[in-house]
Protein backbone atom coordinates (compact mmCIF):
# COMPACT_ATOMS: atom_id res chain seq x y z
CA UNK A 1 0.00 0.00 0.00
CA UNK A 2 2.38 2.75 -1.30
CA UNK A 3 0.07 5.53 -0.90
CA UNK A 4 1.49 7.60 1.64
CA UNK A 5 -1.51 9.77 2.98
CA UNK A 6 -2.81 8.02 5.83
CA UNK A 7 -5.82 6.23 5.96
CA UNK A 8 -8.13 8.22 9.13
CA UNK A 9 -6.93 11.13 6.49
CA UNK A 10 -7.92 9.34 3.57
CA UNK A 11 -11.51 8.05 5.18
CA UNK A 12 -12.31 11.41 6.10
CA UNK A 13 -12.07 13.19 2.18
CA UNK A 14 -13.79 9.47 0.94
CA UNK A 15 -16.78 9.96 3.83
CA UNK A 16 -17.47 13.55 2.79
CA UNK A 17 -17.45 12.19 -1.18
CA UNK A 18 -19.61 9.73 0.10
CA UNK A 19 -22.30 11.44 2.23
CA UNK A 20 -23.09 13.53 -1.12
CA UNK A 21 -23.21 10.50 -3.54
CA UNK A 22 -25.42 8.82 -0.79
CA UNK A 23 -27.58 11.46 -0.07
CA UNK A 24 -28.55 11.73 -3.80
CA UNK A 25 -28.82 8.11 -3.83
CA UNK A 26 -31.22 8.23 -0.76
CA UNK A 27 -33.26 10.94 -2.48
CA UNK A 28 -33.55 9.14 -5.68
CA UNK A 29 -33.76 5.36 -4.95
CA UNK A 30 -34.83 5.42 -1.11
CA UNK A 31 -32.59 4.62 1.98
CA UNK A 32 -32.27 0.99 1.65
CA UNK A 33 -31.55 0.46 -2.21
CA UNK A 34 -28.65 3.78 -1.22
CA UNK A 35 -27.26 2.17 1.58
CA UNK A 36 -27.34 -1.54 -0.36
CA UNK A 37 -25.33 0.49 -3.22
CA UNK A 38 -23.22 2.39 -0.88
CA UNK A 39 -22.34 -1.34 1.00
CA UNK A 40 -21.17 -2.78 -2.09
CA UNK A 41 -19.04 -0.21 -3.74
CA UNK A 42 -17.35 -0.26 -0.29
CA UNK A 43 -17.20 -3.80 -0.43
CA UNK A 44 -16.02 -4.33 -3.79
CA UNK A 45 -13.17 -0.73 -3.08
CA UNK A 46 -11.99 -3.36 0.16
CA UNK A 47 -11.09 -6.48 -1.61
CA UNK A 48 -9.76 -4.71 -4.61
CA UNK A 49 -7.20 -2.47 -1.82
CA UNK A 50 -6.80 -6.04 -0.18
CA UNK A 51 -5.45 -7.56 -3.69
CA UNK A 52 -3.34 -4.28 -4.51
CA UNK A 53 -1.16 -5.05 -0.57
CA UNK A 54 -1.00 -8.81 -1.32
CA UNK A 55 0.71 -7.85 -4.53
CA UNK A 56 3.33 -5.83 -2.76
CA UNK A 57 3.76 -8.10 0.33
CA UNK A 58 7.50 -9.17 0.55
CA UNK A 59 8.05 -11.78 -2.06
CA UNK A 60 4.64 -11.37 -3.28
CA UNK A 61 3.11 -14.28 -1.23
CA UNK A 62 0.65 -12.51 1.55
CA UNK A 63 0.72 -14.55 4.91
CA UNK A 64 -0.62 -13.25 8.25
CA UNK A 65 2.94 -11.87 8.93
CA UNK A 66 2.60 -9.44 6.23
CA UNK A 67 -0.76 -8.82 6.88
CA UNK A 68 0.31 -8.04 10.68
CA UNK A 69 3.20 -5.15 9.38
CA UNK A 70 0.43 -3.40 7.27
CA UNK A 71 -1.74 -2.94 10.24
CA UNK A 72 0.29 0.43 10.85
CA UNK A 73 -1.09 1.79 8.37
CA UNK A 74 -4.66 1.91 9.86
CA UNK A 75 -3.26 2.87 12.94
CA UNK A 76 -1.40 6.12 11.99
CA UNK A 77 -2.15 9.44 13.36
CA UNK A 78 -3.19 7.35 16.42
CA UNK A 79 -6.10 6.27 14.65
CA UNK A 80 -6.50 2.83 16.87
CA UNK A 81 -5.92 1.73 20.06
CA UNK A 82 -5.39 -1.81 20.37
CA UNK A 83 -3.94 -4.73 22.85
CA UNK A 84 -3.02 -7.58 20.86
CA UNK A 85 -4.45 -10.39 22.45
CA UNK A 86 -2.70 -13.22 20.69
CA UNK A 87 -0.29 -13.11 17.71
CA UNK A 88 0.97 -16.76 16.31
CA UNK A 89 1.65 -18.14 13.38
CA UNK A 90 -1.97 -19.01 12.35
CA UNK A 91 -3.80 -16.52 14.73
CA UNK A 92 -3.93 -12.62 14.95
CA UNK A 93 -5.78 -11.51 17.58
CA UNK A 94 -6.22 -8.37 19.43
CA UNK A 95 -9.08 -5.67 20.30
CA UNK A 96 -9.63 -1.89 19.71
CA UNK A 97 -10.36 0.02 22.62
CA UNK A 98 -10.55 3.70 20.75
CA UNK A 99 -12.04 4.25 17.07
CA UNK A 100 -10.63 7.87 15.65
CA UNK A 101 -12.75 6.50 12.76
CA UNK A 102 -16.37 5.38 14.40
CA UNK A 103 -15.38 9.71 16.60
CA UNK A 104 -14.40 11.07 12.94
CA UNK A 105 -18.13 9.67 11.57
CA UNK A 106 -19.84 10.67 14.56
CA UNK A 107 -18.42 14.28 14.64
CA UNK A 108 -18.93 14.39 10.70
CA UNK A 109 -22.81 13.74 11.67
CA UNK A 110 -21.82 10.29 9.83
CA UNK A 111 -22.63 7.92 12.23
CA UNK A 112 -25.39 6.07 10.77
CA UNK A 113 -22.93 4.95 7.88
CA UNK A 114 -19.62 4.71 9.65
CA UNK A 115 -19.89 1.32 9.88
CA UNK A 116 -20.80 0.96 6.00
CA UNK A 117 -17.75 3.57 5.50
CA UNK A 118 -15.26 1.60 7.55
CA UNK A 119 -15.62 -1.38 9.66
CA UNK A 120 -17.50 -2.92 6.32
CA UNK A 121 -13.90 -2.59 4.94
CA UNK A 122 -12.12 -4.92 7.32
CA UNK A 123 -13.41 -8.97 5.87
CA UNK A 124 -13.47 -7.48 2.44
CA UNK A 125 -9.73 -6.33 2.86
CA UNK A 126 -8.66 -9.72 3.79
CA UNK A 127 -10.85 -11.85 1.27
CA UNK A 128 -9.08 -9.61 -1.46
CA UNK A 129 -5.32 -9.67 0.87
CA UNK A 130 -5.23 -13.48 1.15
CA UNK A 131 -8.48 -15.72 0.67
CA UNK A 132 -7.15 -18.13 3.87
CA UNK A 133 -6.99 -14.88 6.04
CA UNK A 134 -10.48 -15.01 7.82
CA UNK A 135 -12.06 -12.26 10.14
CA UNK A 136 -13.90 -12.84 13.21
CA UNK A 137 -15.73 -9.47 14.82
CA UNK A 138 -18.42 -9.88 17.00
CA UNK A 139 -18.95 -6.07 17.86
CA UNK A 140 -17.30 -2.77 17.40
CA UNK A 141 -17.03 0.43 18.73
CA UNK A 142 -18.89 1.94 15.83
CA UNK A 143 -21.86 -0.06 16.93
CA UNK A 144 -21.87 1.26 20.79
CA UNK A 145 -19.78 -1.63 22.06
CA UNK A 146 -16.36 -1.40 24.50
CA UNK A 147 -14.17 -2.40 22.21
CA UNK A 148 -13.79 -3.90 18.77
CA UNK A 149 -13.08 -7.31 18.70
CA UNK A 150 -10.63 -8.95 16.07
CA UNK A 151 -10.12 -12.31 15.41
CA UNK A 152 -8.14 -12.88 12.47
CA UNK A 153 -7.01 -16.88 11.69
CA UNK A 154 -5.35 -18.13 8.44
CA UNK A 155 -6.25 -21.79 7.16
Amino acid sequence: MTDSMPILTRRRIEAEFARGIYEEMRTELGEPAARRILAAAIVRMARDAGARAAGEAPGGTPDLDSFRAIQQLWNAEDALSTEVLESTPTTFNFNVTRCRYAEMYRAMGLAELGAVLSCNRDASFCEGYDPGLKLTRTHTLMDGATHCDFRYRRA
